[in-house]
């Protein structure tokens, strides 16, 4: 989402304020003691104020509900899109506690030294997060895709360190929370064919009813998956053009765009779901839950595995720099909550992948399971988190089970070497 939205729970008893003053020593002794052991704990009698920031699709009211009731720690949640996260981590360090944000994105900030690497003995069900993230691979026989592959930035050396490890290590830039493998979203009932490939979207059939993600990093993704998939060209590595790839990719989009071919460029969940449900384009960049949104308004709406595999994101959450003491403790219990199961059932819900699968699945039925994981076909009506129908009884998940998608993802959302020219690139194709 473009514009900030914010929600809090007002906090009962101290204030945050007098807590830090008198009793963070206290609050932070208990911690250290090993006390704190399970959930809720001591923050509901000293209440605390957590202020996360990140993208909307995980910036949820009900996570910071859920949260303040079983932890009583109050977070104060702030949505901006993936540009705007990037710029505030770096430079307003000290108006958020917690930065939910993208791998991409960690690989710009995390160098700056605005954040502090979390120490994974501290970390509950670290064993239990998919091994994607500590290795990049889903399964050993994986092949690890090309761009910023979260595992890659997923570590530092030392607690002190601002520099990527190349191995796991005891300390974590991000703790992984939420991924999925995106592709083209279609309507099936305008689009009038069967749809294979991320080239369809360039088909001068769906001229002015094609649209794609103005997020310049993960715009030209899609561009590279679409540019691949026509043969017009063969990247070393999509996730690290040089200029010369750049410019032959932004020249072909600026002259596709001159033609004609896309009706719009989006930058929010709500557009991209406006511009599907409305008719006004048939096939464009899209994400999972977006699809979803369409298809509860009773649109058909699908997201469409191709062959040539999915672009792939990840994010997670990371520590601010300033914390410490009380507010650290409360941070990583915040975390070990988030791993526990019940957030990860909230986002497989939503269509979106749990970073620790086995803690997610207690959460949900064995049927819910069956659909959002194992592909299976739904028993029953498959509601959303808010109780909503989102896919009736026999329904089947696009792409199938969470191994068939996510074993097939061709790259990751990246930060290229050359990415401040990218940019510069991507905007004159914006602007042309």
């Amino acid at each position: 989402m473009t514009t900030e939205t914010k929600t809090s729970t007002p906090a009962k008893g101290i204030s945050r304020r007098s807590l830090l003053k008198t009793g963070a020593a206290a609050v932070g002794a208990i911690a250290g003691s090993g006390a704190i052991t399970g959930f809720p704990t001591i923050w509901a009698q000293n209440p605390i104020t957590l202020r996360q920031f990140g993208t909307g699709v995980s910036n949820i009211n009900a996570i910071a509900e859920k949260c303040k009731e079983d932890l009583g720690i109050t977070l104060e949640m702030t949505a901006t899109d993936s540009d705007a996260a990037a710029q505030r981590a770096v430079t307003q360090p000290d108006s958020y506690d917690i930065a939910d944000i993208e791998y991409w994105i960690a690989k710009k900030i995390f160098p700056t030294g605005v954040m502090q690497p979390m120490d994974v003995s501290k970390i509950k069900y670290y064993d239990k997060i998919v091994p994607l993230f500590i290795n990049g691979k889903l399964t050993p026989d994986s092949v690890i895709a090309q761009g910023t592959a979260p595992h890659t930035v997923g570590f530092v050396e030392a607690q002190d360190s601002k520099s990527f490890a190349k191995e796991p290590t005891q300390w974590m830039t991000l703790i992984p929370t939420i991924y999925n493998a995106d592709t083209l979203g279609i309507r099936p009932d305008l689009v009038g064919r069967e749809i294979t490939t991320w080239a369809d979207i360039m088909d001068p059939a769906f001229k002015g009813k094609t649209a794609i993600l103005n997020i310049p990093s993960i715009g030209i993704m899609d561009a590279a998956m679409i540019m691949e998939a026509m043969g017009n060209i063969k990247y070393a590595d999509k996730g690290n053009m040089t200029k010369e790839e750049i410019d032959q990719t932004i020249d072909f989009l600026i002259k596709a765009k001159q033609d004609g071919q896309f009706r719009a460029f989006w930058k929010s969940f709500d557009e991209s779901v406006n511009l599907m449900a409305s008719g006004e384009v048939v096939i464009q960049s899209m994400w999972s839950p977006a699809v979803a949104a369409v298809r509860s308004k009773g649109i058909a709406c699908k997201y469409q595995p191709l062959k040539e595999g999915y672009r792939a994101w990840g994010g997670g959450l990371g520590l601010a720099a300033h914390l410490q003491g009380a507010q650290l403790d409360a941070a990583y219990e915040y975390i070990n909550w988030y791993l526990s199961g019940w957030v990860g059932a909230y986002l497989n819900r939503q269509g979106y992948y749990s970073a620790a699968m086995e803690t997610a699945k207690a959460h949900m039925s064995e049927d819910e399971w069956g659909f959002w994981v194992e592909g299976k076909p739904a028993k029953g009506d498959i509601l959303s988190p808010e109780g909503k129908v989102m896919e009736k009884a026999g329904a089947v998940r696009d792409g199938g089970s969470f191994e068939e998608r996510m074993g097939k993802v061709a790259c990751w959302n990246s930060v290229m070497d050359e990415d401040r020219y990218m940019v510069r690139r991507w905007n004159e194709f914006i602007a042309a």
